[in-house]
């Protein structure tokens, strides 16, 4: 936790009220297009960081409440709207023990980006489920364990003789979960948290061993803003790599209807 309170005020310049940069325009339109209408839904969103996804489901008429660990990310959460407008609840706890959370609680719990990040992250689903009513859906954004393995995994650019340059993405380390230190770049220091890597195989063990249904996969693809921003400003291989390789994954699992 210690490491993400340190970096919460960054995090939050970062993010801002509508995410940045690669949350807005890989990411966070396909978790948006899977939540689907939430409006009169009880959504809890689980590692809200600075809280602009809750805000926004609470703008389009969900009832949110928006959990993190960090204190700090919370305090910066509600300073987005001091007079709690939107009526967010905000609660800071650990995933892994929602010990102030009724069982059966949420139609939704959205984790975005923030599993790889929860060391007990099993004993978190365990939670997901408990709070989630019969019929309730679980969205999460992760890191694609396939091809995201931290620094266990890269682009690859190949120019052959007489033809275009190609990009492929080379992965090593995938099988074993591990956890690794990622920088952060502040600017005037480098920051690290620990993210820790499973393989895919791992999360739909854990999910269906709670009870939760895999209903979804889906794998963002970068948006037109994307594309415009980096003809923009051309740079990296990320912008070719991305149209054949994606780097993240977007999971829908349902608590079966025992009714």
């Amino acid at each position: 936790m210690k490491d993400w309170e340190e970096l919460a005020d960054w995090y939050d310049r970062k993010q801002g009220d509508s995410g940045d940069f690669w949350h807005r325009t890989i990411i966070d339109p396909t978790v948006l297009r899977v939540l689907g209408d939430c409006k009169h839904k009880r959504v809890l969103d689980l590692g809200c960081g600075n809280g602009y996804l809750s805000r926004r489901l609470a703008r389009d008429g969900a009832k949110v409440t928006a959990i993190d660990v960090s204190d700090r990310m919370i305090l910066n959460a509600k300073a987005h709207d001091p007079k709690n407008l939107l009526g967010i609840e905000y609660v800071r706890s650990d995933a892994t023990s929602l010990e102030t959370i009724p069982s059966a609680e949420f139609d939704i719990v959205m984790a975005n980006m923030s599993l790889m990040d929860i060391e007990d992250v099993a004993s978190a689903i365990k939670e997901v489920s408990r709070v989630l009513k019969d019929g309730g859906r679980f969205v999460a954004s992760i890191c694609h364990p396939c091809f995201d393995v931290m620094t266990h995994s890269g682009w690859l650019a190949e120019d052959v003789s007489g033809g275009p340059q190609t990009i492929h993405r080379k992965v090593r380390g995938y099988r074993k979960a591990f956890v690794q230190e990622v920088p952060w770049n502040l600017g005037d220091r480098i920051m690290r948290t620990r993210s820790f890597h499973r393989p895919l195989n791992w999360y739909v063990r854990t999910l269906s061993s709670h009870g939760l249904m895999i209903s979804s996969l889906e794998e963002p693809e970068p948006t037109n803003e994307y594309y415009e921003e980096k003809r923009r400003n051309p740079g990296g291989l990320d912008s070719a790599g991305l149209q054949e390789v994606p780097l993240h994954l977007v999971i829908e699992a349902v608590k079966p209807d025992k009714k």
